[in-house]
Formats: structure tokens, sequence, C-alpha cells
């Protein structure tokens, strides 16, 4: 069991769960951060870098507050699509949400989730990379999905365990729950290594 503090810094309900599954004690702290990007930089930087802002504006808000932040864990995630060479983020209504899903159909695509995690001067950055393979779906499948299950908050239009993913999806190389916006397996053991270091 993980006993130094984590605080994640997300307000993803799949990364809670995840975390919740693994069974690792945390906290949520959220702070609103630019998720901008460079447009050149590489499909696997990307959530990385934006992870990375996540973490230190928690990290910030915490020490601006007087809250000490020395042996506290911060972890940070963010998940992009990438279709070919294109980064489909999270819709901002039904149409962009129906439109990402024409373009996902019959498709194979990358779904990558960057993490940093942050302890005293430790950083700790990667990503994971699943590939994933949709069945062709049709307009009123789409249409279906995106009325009943509003993915506006899910890069890609998605959410891999709802009834688009048990429908639509047919086949994954990779880890399943990098889908789901955590590589929660590769997190628990970078969260052990750290725990160590911090007893």
């Amino acid at each position: 069991m993980i006993k130094t503090p984590v605080i994640l810094a997300s307000q993803s309900p799949r990364r809670k769960t995840l975390l919740e599954w693994a069974e690792v004690p945390f906290k949520v702290e959220v702070v609103a951060t630019d998720e901008s990007f460079d447009a050149n930089m590489e499909a696997e930087k990307i959530p990385i870098h934006i992870a990375k802002a996540k973490a230190i504006a928690v990290k910030n808000k915490l020490n601006a507050s007087g809250e000490p932040t020395n042996n506290i864990i911060f972890l940070a995630a963010d998940t992009v699509v990438v279709l070919e060479n294109e980064i489909i983020n999270k819709p901002a209504n039904k149409a962009e949400a129906i439109a990402m899903l024409q373009k996902l159909s019959g498709q194979h695509h990358r779904v990558i989730t960057g993490v940093v995690i942050l302890l005293n001067d430790i950083e700790v950055a990667f990503s994971e990379t699943t590939h994933v393979q949709f069945h062709p779906l049709t307009l009123q499948q789409i249409e279906y999905y995106v009325d009943h299950y509003k993915p506006y908050d899910k890069a890609g239009a998605y959410a891999i365990q709802e009834w688009i993913g048990v429908i639509g999806i047919a086949s994954i190389t990779g880890d399943f729950y990098n889908v789901m916006g955590l590589p929660v397996s590769r997190v628990v053991k970078e969260l052990t290594t750290l725990d160590l270091l911090a007893s």
C-alpha cells in the first residue's frame, strides 16, 4: 500500500475510478490550466506537456495557499487520440462529436496518455500508446451514442468502456485502461518506487 500522500491533478472520473480500483489512496485537486500545445510537437509529447502543466498548477496552488508540498506525490495525466497524423481532441458540441466518430469509423487510431508524477525535486514523465481499430459505424449508431452518452469530455468523442466501445471496437493492441485515460499498472509501479524514496 502506498503511504505517501497522492494528489490527483485531474477531474476525470475515469482516472479517479482506475486509481480506486488499484486501491491507491489519493485526493483530487484541480486547477484550470492551458491545454494548448505547439502544432509541431510530436504526438507522444503533447499529453505529457499538458499533464505537466496540470501537475505544476496544482502544486503551485498549494504552495501559494501555504500548504506544505514536500513529500506529496502529484499525479497528472492527459489523453489524446491520433488518427494518422491528426490530433483529435474533445468535441465542443454534438456536431463535432458525430464528425469525430465518423472519422474514426472503420479506421485504426492511436490513444496516447501522457503521465507526469512529481515528488519534491523528482519528475517522472512517460507516455503509453494503445492501438485501437474500429468497426465501420453507421450514422444511426453514432448519433445514438452521442445522444445517449454525450461524450463531450472525452478525447476522440468516445469511451471504450461505454456502449460504443462494446459494439464498435474490433480490436485493441496495448493497455485497455490506457484508453480509459490512465495506464494504471505503470502508474502504480512508478508510485510504488517514489513511495519508497519518500519513506
